[in-house]
């Protein structure tokens, strides 16, 4: 596979001029404008272009310098295709001058050393020092190094309302009460700290970046495919808010994600955490090939992992060697040779207050009794079972009517205990409330809560190489491996699943890290320093800030792989706690925001929108954990699938708990988070798009559900508050934690009389406020 960097230059007619510099003005060029590919075809040798020394070279592809660059550049070369621009061509006067250098003789200083060709992201991240700054903050050092490199001045602290409210939004997806805001702005500066601390350790912290990994995980609450059946999968949820909230160390949890049954001895909880590649669709279609669509699966769990923990496109490689990656198709099956060997089970998983090693025992204990207590009187149960005449035996229920059709030989236990109980009916004492029992452990067993999990087989599948990703083409069998592009597995490691999942955490991995504090970041500025945040390859778009990226990296391996070390890191620099405000002049000279000289703006997600209005509406559920809930939706929805599915509508508070919990179908997902972008749980999704649609507002306004916020939030000011501007600052104060704005209380007021002046009753009148406040786009943005 041939690995080539080139410039995207084009040659044209050179004009006479002045000789050119190599180190001011074609050494830029070389270096800044250059492009890696990894698919071309050639086998003959590598092409670099980057370096003077390197296209001076030219290669060994049988062709001079000038030729071979007119060739690679128009795409007329036979093994070389004319390859993509990653910043875009050179203008002409640039094409000229590098044509120039060429017809002078490429001169460039000797001790040009060559370049590492390796891609940035393969080179193992470390700790620059910090830039001088006058800020103390290590982020802040960073950016404003950049900032004022590229003359541009920070923005200045948002204001303190604003603050908290991005501070309880980002770190609990819940808003601020009106009393918090009160009690933060009389010491904003000195209280910051202690609100990130306090926010930190909330339980609802779990909740809200639990989303933010279910995301990752390709989480549902159903099957997929048309029929799309339900399945259970909420234990594994339960068991990410719980790990969060724990600040389970982050290589910890990716253990016991990717291989938490092949630990020793594990846990119930490391059982569930393989729940992560049981999330998988499972086709209960008639005549579907059952080996496809266990070989789709696997399919979907190596570009899952790579995806998810190296951010790389490894998928790309099912059918053919990754085009633009060193990624071979070899590679990806042995990658897909880890992940060949699993059991797909379903575990048993108590509810709360249970513990089911103790009912086993019991359960164990309570059937030695019953049989003891048989054993003794065996002789009556015999000659009960003789004096059994057809009359009699009508007044036997079926299962004993089974039991006594079999011989007495090849009678089982249970079935001595099913006669037994049809025996003595209500008047044995001891045996009914011991067998009473028994049928309500049984009952616990079969019908209780299980998850879907992984389970290692004790004898490895064979693995294939499918030619062109076809699984009925089988060819060469490949043994695990990783890629050869990153740090081997260790000398004398057995190549298992729980093997890859350490070679995933090791701290000698240049990705893992890096990917994670990025993925992170994004969240937090709406970009990660890596805009691609699912591919960090040649094709995707190099860091904004790579000595930042790397400081976090390996800042965050130091501290243990702590998350909530490294929000705290994040929320308490100057860089995220400024305000948002555009400034005109800074927008010219960086529009895109790129060197971060403001916050962004974000609007909220699905989840958290309707969280945001459960709260300030005062119906929010604080209950945590368990299985999904039904709030409404729409008449129709079920009805759109191929399976029309029962949508058992909640009742009391489980009607108003988090978008977290409740149940998703993957086919027919409830309508008021996919318009507001959720994603559907059919593939990872490493970053949620945020669209602006009229859908959006006619949800907030129209939706069953959020008609009943609306509700509840003008009972609540009517309530709480009296007189209209009492309540008018009221609502402003639970939906955007400010005051109202003068121009916005008139507005309101307004409202107000043009609802009575239209005969509304009060609550009538406020509720026409409390749709407005929850219309807001200030409601449903976090600042």
């Amino acid at each position: 596979m041939l690995r080539c960097t080139f410039i995207t230059f084009l040659f044209c007619t050179a004009a006479s001029r002045a000789a050119v510099d190599y180190t001011t003005q074609i050494k830029p060029l070389l270096q800044q404008h250059c492009v890696k590919c990894h698919g071309a075809t050639t086998q003959k040798s590598q092409l670099k272009l980057d370096t003077a020394a390197a296209a001076r070279a030219g290669g060994k592809h049988g062709a001079t310098l000038p030729d071979l660059l007119v060739q690679v550049v128009s795409g007329t070369h036979a093994e070389i295709p004319q390859m993509p621009y990653k910043r875009g061509p050179l203008d002409s006067a640039q094409i000229a001058l590098i044509k120039q250098w060429v017809a002078e003789g490429a001169h460039a200083p000797a001790e040009e050393a060559p370049s590492d060709d390796r891609h940035w992201a393969f080179i193992a991240p470390v700790k620059a020092p910090l830039p001088q700054s006058e800020s103390k903050h290590p982020i802040d050092a960073f950016i404003r190094a950049s900032l004022s490199k590229a003359g541009l001045e920070p923005s200045p602290p948002a204001a303190p309302a604003t603050l908290i409210r991005r501070l309880h939004l980002d770190l609990t997806g819940l808003p601020p009460t009106p009393a918090e805001v009160a009690a933060f702005l009389k010491q904003p500066k000195s209280n910051s700290e202690e609100l990130v601390t306090r926010l930190l350790a909330s339980k609802h912290y779990g909740e809200r970046w639990g989303r933010w990994w279910l995301d990752q995980a390709r989480y549902g609450d159903s099957n997929g495919y048309s029929i799309d059946a339900p399945r259970s999968m909420w234990p594994y949820r339960d068991y990410v808010v719980n790990a969060l909230n724990q600040d389970k160390p982050f290589d910890q949890f990716t253990l016991e994600q990717l291989a938490g049954d092949m630990l020793p001895k594990p846990s119930r909880e490391q059982l569930i955490a393989t729940g992560f590649h049981r999330n998988t669709q499972i086709n209960q279609e008639g005549g579907i090939d059952k080996e496809q669509f266990r070989i789709e699966s696997i399919f979907d769990r190596v570009a899952t992992t790579g995806t998810v923990w190296l951010g790389l496109t490894i998928g790309c490689a099912q059918c053919h060697d990754h085009k633009f990656d060193p990624i071979s198709q070899r590679e990806y099956y042995q990658l897909f040779a880890f992940l060949n060997n699993q059991d797909e089970p379903t575990l048993p998983v108590p509810d709360p207050g249970q513990d089911l090693d103790k009912l086993k025992a019991e359960h164990a204990q309570v059937l030695k009794q019953i049989d003891a207590h048989i054993k003794a009187r065996i002789a009556v149960l015999q000659e009960w079972e003789k004096t059994l005449g057809d009359q009699s035996k009508k007044l036997v229920d079926a299962e004993a009517l089974k039991s006594l059709a079999k011989p007495a030989t090849k009678r089982a236990a249970a079935d001595q205990r099913i006669l037994f109980k049809a025996m003595t009916g209500t008047s044995d004492s001891v045996f009914n409330p011991l067998y009473d029992r028994h049928l309500e452990l049984d009952n616990i067993f079969k019908n209780g809560t299980t998850t879907l999990v992984m389970k290692e087989l004790p004898q490895p599948r064979k693995t294939t190489l499918f030619i062109k990703g076809d699984f009925t083409r089988p060819s060469d069998e490949v043994q695990p491996g990783v890629l050869a592009v990153l740090p081997p597995l260790p000398a004398g490691t057995k190549a298992d699943r729980l093997a890859l999942a350490r070679w995933i955490i090791d701290p000698k991995n240049p990705l893992t890290a890096r990917v994670i504090v990025n993925r992170v970041w994004q969240q937090y500025f709406g970009r990660g320093l890596v805009s691609t945040e699912n591919d960090f390859g040649t094709m995707g778009r190099p860091p904004t800030h790579p000595e930042l990226l790397d400081w976090l990296a390996v800042d965050f391996m130091e501290h243990g792989w702590s998350l909530k070390h490294l929000h705290k890191l994040i929320v308490t620099s100057a860089t995220y706690q400024q305000a948002s405000t555009i400034q005109p002049s800074s927008a010219r000279i960086d529009p895109n925001n790129d060197l971060l000289w403001r916050q962004n703006r974000l609007r909220l997600d699905a989840e958290v929108v309707r969280d945001v209005c459960l709260a300030t509406s005062g119906l929010l559920s604080p209950k945590m954990g368990g299985a999904p809930v039904y709030p409404p939706i729409p008449e129709g929805v079920m009805s759109l699938g191929q399976v029309k599915r029962a949508w058992p509508l909640s009742k009391g508070s489980d009607r108003y708990r988090r978008g977290i919990y409740t149940f998703i179908f993957r086919a027919t997902p409830p309508p008021a988070l996919s318009v507001f972008d959720a994603p559907d749980g059919f593939s990872t999704c490493t970053r949620r798009i945020r669209s602006n649609t009229p859908l959006q507002a006619l949800t907030l306004l129209n939706d069953s559900a959020y008609v009943e916020f609306a509700q509840a939030l003008a009972a609540r000011l009517i309530k709480e508050a009296k007189g209209d501007d009492a309540r008018i600052s009221h609502a402003c104060q639970l939906c955007l934690s400010r005051p109202p704005l003068e121009n916005e209380r008139k507005a309101l007021t307004h409202l107000l009389a043009a609802e009575r002046q239209a005969n509304a009753t009060e609550a009538q009148a406020w509720q026409a406020v409390a749709r407005v406040m929850l219309n807001l786009d200030e409601t449903i943005t976090r600042e």
